[in-house]
C-alpha cells in the first residue's frame, strides 16, 4: 500500500512521525522534571517556615511571663494586668 503513494507525500510523513517519536517523551520528561522541581522549592520553603517557627515558639516558651510583657513594649501600667493574662493563659491545658 505503501508503494502506491508518492514519494513527495511517504518523506513529509515519516519526518512528522520521527518528530513525534522524539518530541513527546522529551516533553513528558521535561514536565515531569520541572513539576519535581517545584515540589522540592515548596518543601525546603515549607521546612524553613517550621524551623523559623519552632525558632520562635521555643524563645516566647522560654520567656517568663515579665521578659515577655515588656517585650510588648506596654507601658507600666498595663504589665501587672499583660502578667496576669499570661500566668492564666499558661496554667490552661
Amino acid at each position: 500500500m505503501l508503494k502506491l503513494l508518492p514519494d513527495f507525500i511517504k518523506l513529509p510523513a515519516a519526518a512528522l512521525l520521527a518528530i513525534a517519536i522524539v518530541f513527546y517523551p522529551i516533553r513528558w520528561l521535561g514536565q515531569s522534571e520541572g513539576r519535581q522541581s517545584a515540589a522540592t522549592q515548596a518543601l525546603e520553603s515549607a521546612v524553613k517556615r517550621f524551623a523559623e517557627k519552632g525558632k520562635i515558639n521555643g524563645e516566647v516558651s522560654s520567656l517568663d511571663a515579665a521578659a515577655l510583657c515588656n517585650d510588648f513594649g506596654l507601658p507600666d501600667d498595663d504589665k501587672a494586668d499583660c502578667m496576669r493574662r499570661i500566668r492564666e493563659a499558661s496554667t490552661q491545658p
